[in-house]
């Protein structure tokens, strides 16, 4: 018998329902925190995943890819407000050039991911900033993520997130974003409302795809 609801991996509920498929694979929908995500089944292996991660050119002496990363870097930067914090970019893939931006801004930085720089030692300090570019819809289980960010964020500091939100998405079934076989959760405003709220965060929504979080300072 195929399985009428499904347990969201952001928040624990476990009344998710079906929301979309396409000719790959099924959709479902969290009625609490409104994330978007694929069918466990259809999940890519380590392998599989690497293998498309190596295909991204990004490229640290890139115009146009610094320039798209900005959109993160200059309005993070400007709320921190000043220099030599501790920034954490995580998930930085094949070519970091996040950290390399914020270094150039007069951070310092850590780097991690879990192929392409795995450095588990950074993942036990805390930071002033973590920033994530195009990361946090690769989460097969977000819950875990978000969970290890907010242990990481000191009291006041900022989360730094690009992604593409379903805010703006009349039809989903034929949004380009999903088609990508590694992104896997997809989150609206509403989504990061829910976790602001329950979780004591600040929360700006920049653009469509860029978004800020401070941890406040009592937590």
């Amino acid at each position: 018998m195929t399985a009428t609801t499904s347990v969201c991996p952001l928040c624990q509920d476990n009344g998710c329902r079906v929301f979309s498929s396409d000719k790959r694979r099924q959709y479902w929908r969290c009625p609490r925190c409104q994330l978007i995500f694929a069918d466990p089944s259809s999940l890519l292996d380590a392998a599989a995943e690497v293998s498309i991660y190596q295909q991204h050119q990004n490229d640290p002496t890139d115009v146009r890819y610094r320039a798209f990363l900005n959109k993160l870097v200059a309005p993070l930067q400007q709320r921190l407000a000043k220099t030599g914090l501790q920034g954490l970019d995580f998930g930085c893939g094949p070519g970091p050039t996040l950290s390399l931006m914020f270094s150039e801004a007069g951070q310092q930085m850590s780097i991690y991911d879990p192929y392409f720089a795995d450095n588990p030692g950074v993942l036990k300090q805390q930071y002033d900033f973590i920033c994530a570019t195009e990361v946090i819809e690769h989460f097969y289980q977000p819950a875990r993520e978000w969970r290890l960010w907010l242990q990481m964020l000191k009291p006041g500091a900022w989360l730094g997130l690009m992604t593409k939100l379903t805010d703006q998405v009349s039809d989903f079934t034929t949004w380009h974003y999903k088609n990508d076989p590694t992104h896997v959760s997809f989150f609206s405003s509403e989504t990061f409302a829910y976790l602001a709220k329950r979780d004591g965060l600040s929360l700006e929504i920049i653009t469509p795809d860029v978004i800020m979080l401070q941890k406040l300072a009592s937590n």
